[in-house]
């Protein structure tokens, strides 16, 4: 059995490599998709689409209901989402996925270091499982198979 499994967070950083790799090295039968990674792309995509807009407000509005419909259906394909809140960006569109997982009741399994454990405790709560790494996610998954 195959898990699809949709990497919430940050797209500035190698996590989800790292994820995969240590997937692949487990030997773990895991196939993954994410939100758009091309940070140029995402933030053009209503513009590429729609053509150009009015303004800055419209630009991101354009794109945001592309991304959100993509986010979306790749999202309700996914047997279980990994939401990583890593320590040097922002997260906001992190809490946002995590939040509609959710409310898809879509199996959620949140990564968040030690000093997240305050601002993250509400969504944390409502997440099927809460760790602090990377590895430890994947454990997690690994147990499935077992």
């Amino acid at each position: 059995m195959e898990l699809t499994v949709y990497l919430a967070g940050e797209i500035h950083t190698d996590w989800r490599d790292e994820i995969k790799n240590k997937a692949k090295e487990k030997n773990l039968p895991l196939s993954f998709v994410s939100p758009q990674l091309n940070h140029d792309r995402s933030d053009s995509v209503g513009e590429d689409i729609l053509g150009e807009q009015p303004g800055k407000y419209y630009r991101d509005e354009a794109a945001s209901s592309i991304n959100n419909l993509r986010t979306q259906i790749m999202m309700q394909k996914a047997d279980v989402v990994i939401a990583l809140f890593g320590e040097e960006y922002k997260q906001w569109n992190t809490a946002m996925d995590a939040s509609a997982a959710v409310a898809m009741n879509k199996p959620l399994i949140l990564i968040r270091p030690e000093k997240f454990i305050h601002p993250l405790k509400e969504l944390s709560n409502r997440a099927n499982v809460t760790v602090s790494t990377v590895d430890q996610a994947l454990e997690v998954l690994a147990y499935i198979y077992e």
